[in-house]
């Protein structure tokens, strides 16, 4: 019997090259440091073009700055406010507190989403990071769109500050209703879209693990000291991760307001569907705290209609600029965009409906 001669060994594969790839991080970090660069430039670009003298350069980078810090230091405490909530919403709550308060169905979910910002007392910039921390512990994506886009309005701090500003009449309840149901109307849009469609692979991955991980009942938790300080942890990180996006959204819209002459956008305050549209660019660029904007609309109402007012309430919580950055640190970019699309087109159609249809 002949023996097989052995066969020499096969040379090791090469190791396969990957592509090189961003990480999604850095590349909004590019994205929101670019904005604020670009914010920045126009302001200086417009000055230079104009031939003026570097006092008046400084003048309106002066201006600039002012105009930020403004809208910084308004908005920061409430992104505080939303981060420490979100920080205990992450110790305290569970994916089985959700299943037991919360409703599946699309349509109930909606609903509840848009009920729950009665509960919160958080502005459009405080909501975010509890809708993100919400996410990871298993909230259906339509609740969570619908809470996000009516707890700056319906939360009990807001209303009585629009009830100070207009008191106990159309205006307030208009602001209340119209809110709730543009908020449960995009959420239920958004009831058919997958997880994975909508919300940042990050968010999803966490998102997905609360959904399939059977939390153990009855185990034995650190004491609440312990869990207190871990909830001011995340909250911490949670600031830290948002509050670059409050900074360049501030940043734009300090530059907006610079160079945008607001004298040319009143003198068009009475048509019914143009007036609705100036307002609501009013409301986007100039990024008003929901807390506070019922005072700032109150000054327009002597020169804009009733339904250009109306849908500068309800539109100006739900998206701004500051916002819609914040945004992105939750939900895919296409995302972003329908959530500042529709309920521009929703309350574009609520506010020429009331000036056609109504007289207050």
């Amino acid at each position: 019997m002949i023996a097989e001669k052995p066969q020499p060994a096969a040379p090791p594969a090469a190791p396969e090259i990957q592509p090189r790839r961003v990480s999604a991080r850095w590349l909004r970090w590019g994205l929101t440091l670019g904005l604020g660069g670009l914010a920045v430039g126009a302001v200086l670009y417009d000055t230079l073009a104009s031939g003026a003298g570097l006092l008046y350069l400084f003048q309106r980078f002066q201006t600039f700055v002012t105009i930020f810090l403004g809208i910084f230091i308004e908005a920061a405490p409430f992104l505080l406010v939303g981060s420490i909530v979100s920080g205990l919403i992450a110790v305290f709550v569970d994916q089985s507190m959700i299943d037991r308060y919360l409703p599946r169905r699309a349509l109930p979910g909606a609903i509840a989403g848009g009920l729950m910002g009665m509960v919160f007392p958080v502005c459009e910039c405080g909501v975010v990071p509890v809708v993100r921390r919400l996410y990871e512990k298993g909230l259906p994506v339509s609740i969570g769109i619908a809470f996000l886009l009516a707890a700056p309005v319906v939360n009990p701090v807001v209303i009585l500050s629009t009830y100070s500003a207009f008191g106990w009449g159309p205006l307030l309840i208009g602001r209340l209703v119209f809110t709730f149901l543009i908020a449960a109307t995009v959420g239920y849009l958004f009831s058919r879209a997958k997880a994975d469609e909508v919300l940042l692979p990050e968010i999803y991955a966490a998102h997905c693990d609360a959904c399939t991980v059977k939390h153990a009942t009855g185990a034995a938790q650190p004491p609440v000291p312990a869990r207190l300080t871990r909830a001011f942890n995340l909250a911490g990180d949670d600031f830290l991760d948002m509050v670059r996006y409050l900074i360049v959204g501030s940043m734009l819209a300090a530059s907006m307001q610079t160079l945008i002459p607001q004298a040319a956008l009143l003198s068009v305050g009475q048509g019914p569907l143009i007036s609705v549209l100036v307002m609501q660019g009013l409301a986007f660029l100039l990024s008003i705290c929901s807390t506070v904007d019922a005072f700032v609309a109150l000054a327009f109402t002597t020169t804009f209609t009733t339904g250009a007012i109306l849908s500068f309430l309800v539109f100006g919580p739900m998206v701004d600029i500051k916002s819609s950055l914040m945004f992105l640190g939750v939900f895919q970019r296409r995302v972003v965009a329908y959530l500042i699309l529709i309920p521009l087109l929703l309350s574009t159609l609520m506010g020429v409906w009331w000036n056609l249809n109504l007289r207050f």
